[in-house]
């Protein structure tokens, strides 16, 4: 059930109108629960076997990896959780791509298997793997209120699409009484609205002119590519940013706050930068549960750039089962590597790449592995690298409009959210000049209008 359906709309308001009339918490959370399972049971019915499968799991293995005093049948327990989660994920993910990679090595006929990936696996997996590793952490309790569990693992605004919610983020807001509530639902729907304008009018918009471009670079100018290159870029952002803005929307509605996932990726000034700024929940994953585990940056140098390029490596295989996302995780680990050694050798400020000059080759970078992430395959890459380079300089234009009407819109949001963030570090400042009455009398007059 895709967020910018009818369907969803119209499953969206059955929710709303049940939570208002249901009169108890208990209630509340148990229309959720049922609410979820049937948004993942639309796709596919038979597969809310498979997310029940590893929900049930995680939660014995939790409990009993908590109520153990000793350290080895804790570690049986984790393993266990780690192995049954890790290999559904592998089955349904990378069973083709393996069998491919395997075929092609020895001249074999490539396998035609019939394994449909489930929609939201690598999300739903992430986070339960999150939650039994920190139960065994010990930073976390184990829930015993297996609904409750269940609600967290199948919770529906970001079951299939993020942002990645840990469970102690997640659990703690259990005891909210989930009543609909007039504040929390305008800033709600202030944030769908904005989920839903990247989404329906930038980047559906975009997809077209991508999609073509992608197909079959060959027939285009370097020109016609290299804004192919930016739309996507602009696409991917939009599409995906959506998404986590209505998830984000629907669950303040709901009662529910979920943490950001996106702050103007494109506004950065360093590979690094980035990354805290791109699918957060995802780089914040990724650095506690296999940046820091692998060593991190307390082993040296050296293997702090191999666990970089490890964890870039396993994140682009996260992304999608092909070689494609490899090439795209191995560039994005390169340039983190490289931009860790820049920033040892320039210090501070003495960094003499930052500000425009920083912004544009960490975009232009974003956007060369950009190239790998979308082609279907190497030639296609291949053949759209040779017309960014002007090696091959044949083809015809296609100067697509709607391109050239969204870009500067996009430019004017980031320029607003930059300058908005702005505002705010200076406001929370301890530095900060307070306010004259008026202007405050006005702010808290209408701040809960829009908040």
């Amino acid at each position: 059930m895709v967020f910018t359906s009818w369907a969803f709309v119209k499953f969206l308001a059955v929710v709303l109108v049940g939570l208002r009339i249901m009169p108890t918490r208990m209630l509340r959370q148990l229309l959720i629960l049922l609410a979820s399972a049937y948004f993942y049971a639309y796709w596919e019915p038979a597969y809310l076997l498979l997310l029940a499968t590893p929900s049930l799991i995680d939660y014995w293995c939790a409990i009993a990896i908590e109520d153990s005093g000793k350290a080895h049948i804790r570690k049986r327990w984790l393993l266990f959780s780690l192995i049954s989660n890790l290999g559904l994920l592998a089955y349904f993910k990378y069973t083709g791509f393996f069998a491919e990679t395997i075929a092609g090595l020895f001249g074999m006929e490539r396998p035609q298997l019939d394994i449909v990936l489930p929609v939201g696996i690598s999300f739903f997996t992430f986070k339960t793997l999150s939650y039994t590793i920190d139960v065994y952490r010990r930073e976390i309790a184990a829930c015993r209120n297996m609904w409750q569990y269940a609600m967290f693992v199948a919770y529906f605004p970001e079951l299939v699409a993020g942002p990645i919610v840990r469970a102690s983020v997640f659990l703690p807001q259990m005891t909210r009484s989930l009543k609909l509530a007039w504040p929390r639902t305008l800033v709600g729907l202030q944030i769908i609205l904005l989920g839903v304008t990247k989404k329906l009018v930038i980047a559906d918009r975009l997809a077209p002119f991508a999609d073509a471009i992608f197909a079959a670079p060959e027939l285009y100018s370097p020109l016609t590519v290299a804004s192919a290159v930016l739309a996507y870029s602009l696409q991917i952002y939009c599409d995906f940013s959506g998404y986590s803005d209505i998830a984000i929307g629907v669950s303040r509605i709901i009662g529910f706050d979920l943490p950001e996932n996106f702050n103007m990726p494109y506004a950065a000034t360093s590979i690094t930068d980035f990354w805290r700024r791109w699918h957060m929940t995802l780089s914040s994953w990724l650095r506690d549960y296999l940046y820091i585990p692998l060593g991190g940056n307390r082993k040296g140098q050296i293997r702090t750039y191999v666990n970089l390029m490890l964890t870039m490596l396993l994140g682009g295989l996260w992304h999608g089962a092909s070689w494609t996302f490899v090439v795209w995780g191995l560039l994005h680990g390169a340039g983190l590597a490289v931009h860790k050694l820049w920033s040892t050798v320039f210090p501070g400020q003495r960094r003499p790449f930052r500000g425009v000059v920083g912004w544009a080759l960490t975009y232009g970078f974003v956007c060369f592995a950009w190239i790998f992430f979308r082609s279907p395959d190497f030639s296609t890459a291949v053949a759209i690298v040779r017309k960014l380079a002007f090696i091959d300089r044949a083809g015809v234009d296609w100067v697509y409009s709607p391109l050239w009407i969204i870009l500067p819109l996009v430019v004017l949001g980031h320029f607003i959210g930059l300058t908005a963030a702005r505002q705010a570090r200076i406001a929370q400042s301890p530095r900060r000049v307070p306010p004259p009455a008026w202007a405050a009398g006005l702010y808290a007059s209408v701040r809960n209008r829009f908040a």
